[in-house]
């Protein structure tokens, strides 16, 4: 019973902030996508945390630590902390191009800037193709909560039709304004009930150093700096780090959220406190997930992504399991209204107003927004359907596909008589080469010892460059 108490209240809750904004709202695409551009520094910054922090941020970093070790953290930790740069350097001028020409999607910003309808096109494809299955994650992950939670009572299934309908609804009707909101109380949620998750299971094991000294006597690889296994080798530490950095400025959610500060103070308050936030939060998951062995020494595949809530309900009173798994609940919630709003307003303004309906008026255009908002949220649940691979396999390959697309946006913040077709190659060659690579048809020694992420971007930044300057050479010429 106090399970769904606290279930229950905190659904309410966030259907109630998120509906509550429904009275200072005026029906616009700019409204309704991007809350008018009147987002202050508490709300922007809360709203970029809640967004990142996913299912995955509760599910999948346990499940790592678990599977890893605590070497987990410092490479998740710090280099996330990294993306508070890569969020000023690309959100400030985002802000600037955004306000000035009124863009409301990534893809918008990318064709006035290039030039290419083309590559406006394969930019909102690429964004949509690996955005899907991180969305899936959300509702996969929900399922996993409530279904340990409640003992079984409420099916994984069922859980993730729940979570997804109570998202649908206050994105539905509130759009932006309604996930911004919501995100403030879920950023909040996340990050005390992480807190209070760690020290509680802590204390049942004797206190955090009993409880890492009996892990390590268990299994000494778990604190090592390589990891379970030897994971890390200096290589893939590196590119982990640079996976981060370049891939989250690039999730649409993230890039749209580049477009509502007010000013651009939000921007940097949000660039300084971000780093603080990772490096603070990060580390509770993964220490919970190296403590599992304790407990559950053979856990395997995807199993491991719900050493959090085993825990909970190994070692924390049922009153506190559930407090704690609210929040996990608010982390992967306030990922997946932001997906789907992003979504459907790139789906609206880029394919819907550019190609069949130019004259759409603006309540038509937030119409057909909320009706992709329900057939995207439909779309995650078929493919949440039967949950593919781990956690952390998902977002990693979804990861490297937005991190393709970084030197074409960095070209169009920065770059000068930028040749589309070299943009349009980078992307296509980039992509390609990530399926090569999970398809093994391109062998793994070609990625020297990285992951695939560290030579794809690598070429299809030179491709960029190599198109540039043989852009200026001929311009040299005619001149």
């Amino acid at each position: 019973m106090i399970t769904y108490l606290f279930i229950g209240a905190y659904l309410l809750l966030s259907l109630g902030v998120g509906i509550a904004t429904l009275k200072t709202q005026n029906n616009t695409p700019q409204e309704y996508f991007l809350a008018s551009r009147k987002i202050g520094s508490i709300v922007l910054f809360f709203t970029l945390i809640a967004t990142n922090f996913s299912a995955f941020a509760f599910l999948g970093f346990a499940g790592a630590g678990y599977r890893v070790g605590i070497s987990y953290y410092p490479m998740m930790g710090f280099g996330t902390a990294f993306v508070g740069v890569s969020f000023y350097l690309i959100g400030y001028k985002v802000w600037l191009l955004g306000k000035e020409k009124g863009f409301i999607t990534p893809s918008e910003l990318i064709a006035e800037r290039l030039g290419s309808q083309t590559l406006k096109l394969i930019f909102l494809a690429v964004m949509v193709i690996f955005t899907l299955p991180y969305l899936t994650l959300q509702p996969i992950g929900g399922g996993y909560l409530l279904e340990n939670l409640t003992n079984g009572q409420i099916p994984y299934f069922a859980g993730a039709i729940l979570l997804t309908f109570v998202v649908v609804i206050y994105v539905f009707m509130g759009g932006m304004r309604s996930v911004a909101l919501t995100d403030v109380l879920q950023g909040i949620l996340m990050f005390v009930l992480m807190i209070v998750a760690l020290l509680t299971i802590a204390n049942s094991l004797g206190g955090i150093t009993e409880a890492n000294r009996t892990a390590y006597e268990q299994l000494p690889e778990l604190f090592s700096r390589q990891g379970v296994d030897k994971f890390f080798t200096k290589s893939k530490w590196f590119s982990y780090m640079v996976l981060w950095i370049l891939s989250l400025p690039m999730f649409p959610q993230m890039f749209m959220r580049f477009y509502i500060p007010k000013t651009a103070t939000p921007l940097k308050v949000s660039a300084i406190l971000y780093p603080l936030i990772t490096t603070a939060m990060f580390i509770c998951p993964v220490l919970i997930g190296v403590w599992g062995h304790i407990p559950f020494p053979n856990l395997t595949g995807k199993v491991t992504d719900q050493v959090l809530p085993m825990m909970l309900a190994e070692y924390t009173p049922v009153w506190i399991a559930s407090f704690v798994m609210v929040g996990a609940l608010a982390a992967l919630m306030s990922t997946l209204d932001s997906q789907l709003l992003a979504l459907s307003t790139m789906l609206t303004r880029d394919v819907y107003i550019s190609y069949f309906r130019p004259n759409a008026t603006l309540g038509e255009q937030t119409l057909v927004g909320r009706i992709l908002i329900v057939i995207l949220a439909i779309v995650g649940l078929i493919i949440a359907y039967n949950p593919p691979a781990t956690f952390t396999a998902i977002a990693t390959q979804a990861f490297t596909g937005f991190a393709v697309l970084f030197p074409t946006v960095i070209a169009a913040l920065y770059g000068r008589n930028i040749n589309p077709l070299s943009c349009i190659i980078s992307i296509l060659v980039g992509e390609a080469a990530l399926i090569g690579f999970a398809l093994n048809i391109i062998p793994a020694s070609f990625t020297f010892g990285f992951l695939p992420v560290v030579p794809i971007v690598f070429v299809s930044g030179l491709i960029i460059v190599l198109g540039n300057v043989n852009l200026g050479q001929k311009i040299k010429v005619r001149d």
